[in-house]
């Protein structure tokens, strides 16, 4: 991703949703002006996503997740299909969401175990929109990694499920919007 990033001439703003969130903290280089987290994780230096989603009371995901042991001996993970609407995306229409749990794409282990090099958040501005009833990242989860990378912007979502940019894409949008805006 960083090689992506120093490749584009010109400003940019970093948008990263779930663990994309993780991703986009560990970005370095090119002209990076701010980072916009959507349902996502924002994690300091040695936490790994899994941690973070398991520290708060109020998330469900372990439970949801179906392992497939590849050949190299590491293992992705995806939610169960019959469980995923509930977990992921119960504020989407209930075609959509099997659509999405159809196609929804695996998580390496070491994804959710992997620690985090530092992050780039405290030293650019940040904007999070999170839904307050996600069930992937709790939703105090969700205030404390926004409070602590002292966000520029905080959005809570009422009743809108981790699948944000789905089911709630006009505040999405809005979000970044003022973001890009703001860091011209």
């Amino acid at each position: 991703m960083s090689a992506v990033v120093r490749a584009v001439a010109g400003p940019v703003l970093l948008v990263g949703h779930s663990y994309g969130g993780a991703v986009i903290s560990n970005v370095s280089g090119g002209d990076v002006r701010g980072l916009v987290f959507v349902a996502a994780f924002a994690p300091l230096a040695g936490e790994s996503i899994g941690e973070l989603s398991g520290r708060r009371p109020g998330s469900t995901l372990g439970g949801t997740l179906r392992p497939v042991p590849l050949a190299d001996g590491s293992t992705d993970f995806f939610i169960e299909q019959e469980r995923f609407r509930a977990q992921f995306a119960a504020d989407v229409p209930e075609a959509q969401a099997a659509v999405l749990a159809a196609t929804q794409r695996p998580l390496r282990d070491v994804a959710l175990t992997e620690p985090s090099g530092p992050p780039s958040w405290p030293s650019l501005p940040s904007w999070f929109v999170f839904p307050d009833a996600d069930l992937n990242i709790p939703v105090e989860m969700h205030r404390e990694m926004a409070r602590r990378a002292e966000a520029e912007e905080i959005v809570e979502v009422a009743g809108a499920s981790h699948a944000l940019t789905v089911s709630r894409p006009a505040e999405v949008a809005e979000v970044i919007l003022r973001a890009a805006a703001a860091v011209g």
